[in-house]
């Protein structure tokens, strides 16, 4: 039975300035990890059950984050236009754009048990890192992943793969600061 405040060992799911820590595989080459971590949680916490949510809502920010995290994406680092990509749990998804467009995640062979994703694709080109930008939505563009049980432990593994952050987004933002 889970913990009913959320607490996975040290990261606590009912806590929402810790949304980000499992999508921190993405940054590390291990994206596989992400969706592994994912997956539990939202099969953990977010059932129909007595549990309801862990912690308290916040505003909205428990919500938000079961919600883009069961449609395949979340938005990490704020302020910098970027979605990381995690484990979808619908086959597809649409979301209607107010200027007419669409977009769409499509999980081929997605199920309880292939929440791994293979390879991935944006508008018919191939995706070999695990995030996209917020073009790729208001432009209406279609995200094809293709899940199985197993990870690819080399899809999103490279360090040119990894989603931006501060330190290398934006131009004119010194990187050589530690």
């Amino acid at each position: 039975m889970p913990d009913a405040t959320g607490g996975v060992g040290q990261f606590v799911m009912g806590n929402e300035p810790s949304f980000h820590i499992p999508y921190i595989y993405n940054y590390l080459g291990v994206p596989w990890k992400t969706q592994k971590r994912i997956r539990m949680l939202l099969d953990t916490f977010f059932l129909d059950n007595i549990f309801g949510i862990p912690g308290d809502e916040d505003g909205g920010g428990m919500s938000a984050f079961v919600v883009l995290s069961m449609m395949g994406f979340f938005p990490v680092t704020p302020g910098i236009p970027v979605y990381n990509i995690g484990s979808p749990v619908f086959n597809e998804i649409k979301i209607n754009l107010p200027n007419g467009k669409v977009f769409r995640i499509i999980a081929k062979g997605n199920t309880g048990e292939n929440i791994y994703i293979q390879q991935a694709f944006i508008n018919g080109k191939t995706l070999n890192k695990p995030w996209f930008t917020h073009d790729d939505i208001i432009n209406g563009s279609i995200l094809e992943l293709e899940m199985r049980k197993t990870p690819n432990k080399l899809w999103g593994n490279s360090s040119a793969d990894s989603p931006p952050s501060s330190l290398n987004y934006a131009p004119g933002i010194r990187t050589d600061i530690r």
